[in-house]
């Protein structure tokens, strides 16, 4: 693989790094003032490549380059050490100096690159103005909320006003309405943050968000890239069509059919569009209607199944169903206690082949 050239402040990365085991195999690019998310299942490689970008753990092959600066490069022997690339990294856990005040918590990145004590705490004052956090100034760690010191710690990371920001599932571990709040917050300054921003998440709704770009890694291999919309509209592997909250099933298409991959006896899944080749079908768990006895009339697609778990899903109840057909389905609160559904329970599902959407594998 050979660079890019990347536009001039954007971030053009190639990550290869083994460990323990593990390979991380990732190209990552993002423009001057992007946001780009990091999504994917536990142990898909999201922290290691945090970790090579900011110079905790070293490349195997590849390169990082970020605002027109190689950082690293295997095959040329450049290794930029980790406080020298201009990078911002907020770990899960915020990392607060115990013994030290939220304005000079803010401050520490300023003092550290020289200027004197009154200008990194002037500098302090204003991104505490800035980002609502001035009430706090005088608190130590212990007296803030989880919310409250993860958007210190953000504050903190913005203030050194770093080249390429790092977040390491900086929602993740807090209470609802903190979450709402770090949401919107995170929302607001990394929109007016002027280097690149590298968010690591598990949560589709803050990448979705939050990112103009996404790079969805599943054991160390990129396996979709896109904006937000296109990957939601058309996942392309289980997980991510789980992540954005979609029924999916691959198989080869033969006009308006698609007969299901692997699956003995043939399940065929009819669709409104004619495709050929192979294929990938997805369908809204709002698009599945459950019933006690299979339906005689209408849907072209219809399958059994036993309810394996019910959860709130907003105003209606998602269940599960295994089967030879793994289903989501939504439906009512009223319609949970008219089916009798409870784990272990047979129904049927129904899909109307015009909300099937096909598209190539």
């Amino acid at each position: 693989m050979t660079a890019t050239g990347f536009t001039d402040g954007g971030l053009d990365a190639y990550l290869r790094a083994e460990q323990g085991g593990f390979a991380l195999d990732s190209a990552l690019q993002a423009d001057r003032g992007q946001v780009v998310a990091v999504l994917g299942p536990n142990a898909a490689g999201k922290s290691t490549a945090l970790r090579v970008l900011a110079g905790l753990q070293p490349l195997t092959d590849g390169w990082v380059r970020l605002a027109g600066r190689t950082l690293e490069d295997p095959q040329t022997g450049v290794r930029v050490p980790a406080q020298h690339r201009r990078t911002g990294l907020v770990p899960q856990d915020s990392l607060l100096f115990p013994h030290l005040s939220v304005l000079d918590q803010v401050a520490f990145g300023p003092r550290h690159q020289g200027l004197t004590r009154a200008r990194s705490r002037a500098r302090a004052a204003v991104w505490l103005r800035r980002t609502g956090l001035d009430r706090l100034a005088s608190r130590r760690p212990a007296e803030l909320s989880g919310g409250q010191a993860r958007r210190v710690a953000i504050t903190r990371a913005l203030a050194a006003e770093p080249r390429m920001l790092l977040l390491d599932e900086p929602l993740a571990a807090l209470d609802v309405r903190a979450v709402v709040e770090l949401r919107t917050f995170l929302h607001h300054h990394l929109r007016d943050h002027d280097g690149v921003t590298v968010l690591v998440t598990h949560d589709p709704v803050d990448a979705m968000v939050l990112a103009d770009h996404l790079v969805v890694l599943d054991r160390g291999t990129v396996v979709q890239t896109g904006t937000p919309a296109a990957v939601a509209r058309q996942p392309r592997s289980a997980h991510i069509a789980a992540l954005v909250g979609l029924n999916m099933v691959r198989g080869r298409a033969s006009g308006t059919t698609l007969h299901v991959a692997d699956a003995e006896p043939a399940i065929r899944v009819i669709t409104a569009s004619p495709h050929e080749g192979e294929a990938f079908c997805t369908f809204a768990p709002t698009a599945v209607s459950l019933h006690p006895q299979r339906p005689v009339a209408s849907p072209r697609n219809v399958w059994r199944g036993t309810v394996s778990g019910l959860t709130p899903h907003g105003d209606a109840v998602r269940v599960a169903l295994d089967g030879r057909l793994p289903l989501l389905a939504d439906v009512t609160p009223a319609a949970v206690a008219e089916l009798g559904l409870r784990p272990g329970v047979e129904v049927w599902a129904s899909v109307k082949a015009t909300e099937v959407h096909v598209y190539a594998a």
